[in-house]
């Protein structure tokens, strides 16, 4: 019997990972499948553009993973039964079970309401491609002058209201933020993104939490209120909750709990990579939830899979930070550079120099997934083997 892979998330980290498990393990050993809700391969770092108006082709699963060997199953996680080693799922052809041997828990994140009224009913968000098409619906429909109001002060709401304002400058654009906007930039590098903001005339409320929401805008904490046709919150992420619902020990967050390896410190049958995963990098701290995070991650996992299934030791990969960068439309951007604590360095790169590297970043990122087995070694490794009480040959 064939072992049993199961990839829950086709997303920047369990698309590539699913791609080469397939290049590297023997497809006579190994029976690979993806879980993903939507055909597309969703590029996340571009739904602001998305949303904003432009015109964006996502790459189709199937076309991925064709002449892979990676089977691709379109239907959503309801469930996971780590004890019996099963994932339930809901899709087209109606709901189902999936068994595994070993499962790459990938499902990402999704926008964090944090218990803010109104969020859920009336604000916008780009952290889904379903979202993203919805705010891009929206916002077509606003006319000249019409407001939209960014939550959020983060890497997201900074790209996002950058992006419109370009796009849109028909628009009136604010954003609210809880602090000072890029305090956590060094000290040129917040000028510059100040300058930016200035630039495309964007509003910006410092020292703004909101409170509640409405279908024309948003209560500040101290009872102001900040009209808006739109209002987008980009306040942040929350993982997918069905991993703590299936008895995986998880954080407060949700994420899942792993160890150095990305495997679970509660179910050795299961890893995580991406934004599920509790992973504490090389300075002692958790591992941002990021594109790059991802990337790391992901590699981690699949390099820990590959070796225990093949009988080698398990190589360590890299888990460091090392930036910010951040998209401030199609012609500017920042990339800030961090220590090990994760502070800013001094130095950054700004202007067009630095969102041409942004663009050549986001085009390898797609290409290197519409590409997952590229450049991996043409062996594929056999399992390593080990008699079962049962008479039946396992992985070992």
């Amino acid at each position: 019997m064939k072992h049993r892979i199961v990839v829950l998330g086709a997303g920047y980290a369990g698309a590539f990972a699913a791609g080469n498990l397939a290049r590297r393990l023997s497809p006579a050993d190994t029976e690979i499948t993806v879980v993903n809700a939507v055909p597309e391969f969703v590029e996340r770092m571009r739904l602001h553009q998305l949303a904003s108006g432009q015109d964006l082709a996502f790459r189709k699963l199937a076309d991925v993973f064709a002449g892979t060997g990676v089977r691709l199953r379109l239907a959503r996680v309801t469930g996971i039964d780590p004890e019996r080693r099963t994932v339930a799922v809901t899709g087209e052809d109606g709901d189902g079970e999936l068994a595994y041997d070993t499962l790459l828990y990938a499902l990402g994140s999704s926008v964090a309401h944090h218990g803010v009224p109104g969020v859920s009913e009336y604000a916008f968000d780009v952290a889904g491609w379903s979202s993203a098409r919805r705010l891009r619906e929206r916002l077509a429909g606003l006319g000249e002058g019409g407001t939209v109001l960014i939550v959020g002060e983060g890497l997201t709401g900074i790209e996002t209201a950058t992006e419109f304002a370009e796009s849109r400058p028909d628009l009136s654009v604010a954003l609210a933020a809880r602090g000072e906007l890029g305090a956590w930039l060094s000290t040129k590098a917040r000028r510059h993104l100040l300058q930016a903001f200035d630039r495309l005339g964007i509003t910006v409320h410092e020292h703004t939490g909101i409170e509640a929401v409405g279908p024309t805008g948003a209560i500040t904490a101290d009872g102001r209120s900040i009209p808006a046709d739109v209002t987008v919150w980009s306040a942040g992420f929350a993982v997918h909750p069905v991993a703590a619902a299936s008895g995986l020990e998880v954080t407060e967050t949700g994420q899942i709990v792993v160890d150095r390896t990305m495997r679970s410190l509660s179910h050795p049958d299961v890893y995580a990579a991406g934004d599920s995963a509790y992973a504490i990098g090389e300075n002692g701290r958790p591992l941002p939830m990021s594109c790059a995070s991802a990337g790391y991650t992901n590699m981690q996992a699949t390099a820990a899979i590959i070796a225990r299934l093949t009988g080698r030791e398990v190589p360590s990969i890299g888990l460091k930070y090392h930036g910010n960068h951040i998209s401030l439309g199609r012609q500017d951007a920042i990339f800030q550079m961090v220590d090990g604590d994760v502070r800013s360095k001094s130095w950054y790169l700004g202007g067009r120099t630095a969102a041409r590297l942004k663009s050549g970043i986001l085009t390898g990122s797609g290409w290197s997934i519409a590409h997952p087995t590229f450049g991996m070694p043409k062996r594929r490794r056999r399992l390593a083997t080990a008699p079962h009480q049962d008479g039946v040959r396992t992985a070992a």
